[in-house]
Order: structure tokens, then sequence, then C-alpha cells
């Protein structure tokens, strides 16, 4: 007959092990409850199980203190260094995790804002590798090993922190040139009329309305279709059209005349642009660092704007 011999550790309860070590190093239950966030009767307890499995006493108890036996002696530091060799294989892991930040944001966030300040973070933070992921999919931090996403909505997701960054505003503009080429001043009823960039914009019904314009059923007025605010921008600064544009994301250009807001008025929807990040992850140094970072960054920029 053929033994094969089992792999299977048989190990004592962990808990107990890990309230032996700690009341061994200090030889005190007192101590180890306090180190352990436990009541004494609770590492007496631990302890007791520990030696029932183990079939020996591992403390010598009297009235006033106890006091490791020739046993306890024995396993107390091959378990202190077994538990160094844990929480160093666990450092190991948490070093690795703290030289990079991954971050997950969407195409228009990443090419109209994030971009181009994202060095500023790098540059106070020169031992921690940014990854940047663009994409318009929600990230999923479980599977997709993101850190911190920056999105729109209206927030409230499910044991996600969120905090609010800015509100999503919007308005029309368009290129100076194309302005000058449609007479220097547009009424919001000749929307209706010039071609639109991405006409299909459940946006400009709601502008246009709130302007006081009638606006027909079905799509408005002609232009091209763009997948992204970062495109529709830069399409209408090239002077394919009349956009509509969150003044956040667009400010140096209007200040620097690449752009223009032919009109005064700026509406919502109730969206904004939020950081989220797993709950339990809300103490990680290193999106500690990023959440204060970017907060600051984002309050600099719209007080610009509201100077503007």
């Amino acid at each position: 007959m053929l033994f094969i011999k089992s792999s299977m550790r048989r190990l004592p309860p962990l808990t107990a092990v890990r309230v032996f070590e700690s009341a061994a190093r200090h030889e005190n239950f007192t101590k180890a409850a306090a180190e352990l966030g436990m009541t004494q009767a609770a590492v007496s307890y631990q302890v007791k199980l520990l030696e029932e499995r183990v079939g020996a006493p591992l403390f010598a108890r009297s009235k006033r203190r106890v006091t490791l036996t020739d046993a306890g002696r024995r396993i107390a530091p091959k378990i202190t260094r077994a538990f160094d060799a844990i929480d160093g294989a666990f450092s190991e892991l948490r070093s690795e995790d703290e030289a990079m930040l991954t971050i997950s944001t969407s195409q228009t966030f990443a090419n109209t804002w994030f971009a181009w300040r994202l060095g500023g973070f790098q540059m106070q933070h020169p031992d921690c590798a940014v990854r940047l992921i663009a994409s318009d999919a929600l990230a999923d931090f479980v599977t997709d090993d993101v850190d911190v996403a920056v999105r729109a909505g209206r927030g409230g997701w499910p044991e996600l922190a969120a905090e609010s960054l800015f509100k999503v505003d919007f308005t029309p503009m368009c290129s100076p040139a194309f302005l000058e080429s449609h007479g220097g001043r547009l009424e919001p009823a000749d929307l209706l009329r010039l071609p639109l960039i991405s006409p299909q914009d459940v946006w400009w019904p709601h502008w246009l309305r709130e302007m006081g314009v009638e606006v027909p059923d079905g799509p408005l007025g002609h232009g091209i279709r763009l997948d992204s605010q970062a495109n529709e921008g830069n399409a209408a600064i090239a002077g394919q059209g009349v956009a509509m544009l969150t003044p956040f994301f667009w400010r140096m250009d209007l200040t620097q005349g690449r752009l223009v807001q032919p009109f005064a008025h700026v509406s919502t929807r109730g969206f904004g642009y939020w950081l989220v990040y797993p709950e339990h992850r809300r103490n990680v140094p290193k999106i500690k660092r990023f959440r204060e970072w970017l907060i600051a960054e984002i309050d600099s920029d719209l007080k610009t704007l509201v100077s503007r």
C-alpha cells in the first residue's frame, strides 16, 4: 500500500498564536491586551486555548504575574521570527503598492485638464510613479488594479468614498473667427440654424429652453458628432461650429482667445466631477496625498475661473 504524506499544516488557531506571541514578548497579559486591543480576560482565554491545543503549559501563573515555562521559552522566539517574516512579506507588498498610483478618469477630464497638471503631483512626490488610464468605461476597483478614479455623475456610489470636485455646467462656445463670420454677435435662437458640434447632445435643448427658445422635436440642426467634450472643444477651436462646453475645462482657451463664449448664461443638470475610491482605502498614504493635491489644484483653478 502506498502512503502519501499530507501537506496540510496542522496549525493551532492563529488568533491564539498571535496572542501568545504578544504575551510572551511582554511576559504580561495586561500589556498584551493593550497592544492587541483586547481585554485581559480574552488574552488569558486565547492562551489557555493554545495550551490545550499543544498539550503543555506555556506560562506559569502566580497571583501577580505570569512567566514563560520551558516549553513557552522554546517556541516563543520561533513564533516571533515567523510573525516578523509574515510582516516582512506584506511590507514588500505595501512598498510596491505605495510606489505606484493608478488613476482612472474620462477622456474629457484627462485631455482638457488632468494630463496638463499631473506632472505637478509627480514632482511633489517623486517616489510615487503615476499611471493614468483615460477611458470612458467605469473602473472596477476589484479587477482593474485602480487606486482612485475621477468621474462625472451625481455621487452616491455604494461602498465608494466620493468627494465632490466641481459641478458640470455648460454653455455654447465657438472660435472668434466663427463668431465673426456670423456677424460678430449671436442671439440664442440663431443656434437653431448654425452648425452645431454634437447636435444630438441633450445639453443643447436644455440650455436653449432656459434661454426661452422654442426647441422643435427631433434632432437639432446639423453638424459633426463627436464622442467626448475634449474632441468637441478642439473642433470648435478649429472653427467647425458651436460646441456646448464646460467653462472649467476651457478657461485657458477662453483667456488666450482660442474660444469665445457668446452668452453669459451657463446651465447645469446637477452633475459634477467626483474623486472616488474604495471606502476602506481612505487612509492609504498615497491616496491621501493625491486627494489633498487634487483638491488644492482644482480649488485654485476654480478661483481663477471666478475672477476671469
